[in-house]
């Protein structure tokens, strides 16, 4: 099977790599994401619920911001470039079983198309995990709708899958701080042309 072949405008020294669509999808989807985690982190570690106080304005926010961390992705779909890498992000092919499999030996060699497979199997698990957390919240918000079993392993799995995501977005946030080039493609759209053959060699900009 052959990888996937992505296309992207050169810049010089430097290719596109994301529409401002696409880049605002990202940092409006980001922020609501860190709303939710804050707020979370405000209403389950007691230090800081007593420093913060006002839990009612706290759950309001969390619930908002909850109910709205889908709709950046919804509004981004009208993006032809957005759908394309998301098409790209939900395809998986033997060049991504070769990169993880470099991972796990530690070798330099790890073929990669415009997004590696650490980053396609990320944003398949954030998404699934994001669908889940906005279906439990619901039925934890609207407790009339549901039997009280229901709400109760709703919360369970709400609680612990909160917990994971924060582990999770602590990881991607930390690899994002050790990789300059790519938080510069994300901010301003292009990449050079170096990272972009030596990071993507299979992505041909």
């Amino acid at each position: 099977m052959t990888p996937p072949t992505d296309t992207a405008a050169p810049t010089g020294t430097r290719v596109r790599r994301f529409t401002p669509a696409e880049r605002w999808t990202h940092r409006v989807t980001a922020l609501l994401m860190g709303v939710c985690v804050a707020t979370a982190a405000c209403l389950y570690i007691p230090q800081l619920a007593v420093l913060v106080g006002r839990r009612d304005l706290i759950v309001r926010i969390h619930e908002c911001a909850g109910l709205a961390l889908p709709v950046p992705v919804l509004l981004g779909l009208t993006s032809r470039a957005l759908r394309a890498d998301l098409g790209h992000l939900n395809r998986f092919g033997p060049h991504d079983r070769a990169w993880l499999q470099a991972v796990l030996r530690r070798t330099p060699h790890r073929p990669a198309a415009k997004f590696n497979a650490g980053q396609k199997i990320y944003t398949a698990w954030i998404a699934g995990a994001t669908l889940v957390m906005l279906g439990t919240g619901l039925m934890m918000w609207f407790t009339h709708l549901t039997p009280l079993m229901w709400r109760t392993s709703a919360t369970f799995v709400h609680d612990w899958l909160a917990l994971t995501i924060g582990i999770v977005l602590a990881g991607h946030t930390g690899m994002a701080l050790a990789d300059p080039e790519a938080r510069q493609g994300l901010r301003t759209g292009t990449v050079s042309r170096a990272w972009a053959e030596r990071e993507h060699p299979l992505w041909r900009p």
